[in-house]
């Protein structure tokens, strides 16, 4: 039998992408994961938002930002204002908050397309690991190492676990589409 552990593996990150990517596209609700992407420059370097302030909910449409060192608040604005999320940032001398605007018909439209073109971009991932599984299937039939009848049969049980990542990333979207629309 053919060990599909190598595709399972680049599977999973295929998904894991999808979800961190969907994480930053916004729906008319404040999630702290919005700002996972955030990196502020800190002490002479680089480090994600989370590592020097704590993120909150404070309501349905606002998040609160609280540094733990207050000299970093200026740097964290800045990171959040340069990121052009397309959210208020309101420095109040203790913390940040930041006010998600009610979604248009408009900027759902182009977050949805944004989600798709994630979608498809997993998508293509999802081939490339599909075709190079069945590569190595065929030289696996080559050398030897399985017959003609296990390579067909490893080809079927390719396309299942393929139709299987796609329906999961079909559902994550399914998913994320409703959010926006909600």
């Amino acid at each position: 039998m053919f060990d599909f552990s190598e595709l399972q593996l680049k599977l999973s990150e295929v998904r894991e992408w999808l979800v961190k990517e969907y994480k930053g596209v916004r729906t008319g609700r404040a999630t702290p994961s919005f700002l996972d992407s955030i990196q502020v420059e800190s002490y002479g370097s680089r480090v994600p938002l989370n590592q020097v302030a704590n993120v909150g909910v404070e309501d349905a449409r606002t998040l609160k930002i609280s540094p733990w060192d207050a000299s970093t608040l200026k740097d964290i604005e800045k990171a959040i204002t340069n990121a052009d999320l397309g959210v208020g940032v309101l420095n109040d001398g203790a913390g940040i908050r930041i006010s998600f605007p009610e979604l248009t018909s408009e900027r759902r439209e182009s977050l949805i397309k944004i989600a798709k073109d994630k979608l498809e971009s997993a998508r293509q991932s999802v081939r490339g690991a599909r075709e190079d599984a069945w590569n190595k299937i065929q030289e696996a039939e080559k050398a030897g190492e399985i017959s003609e009848d296990e390579k067909f049969k490893a080809k079927d049980d390719l396309q299942k676990k393929i139709d299987e990542e796609n329906t999961a990333l079909e559902e994550m979207f399914a998913k994320k589409q409703e959010e926006i629309n909600n």
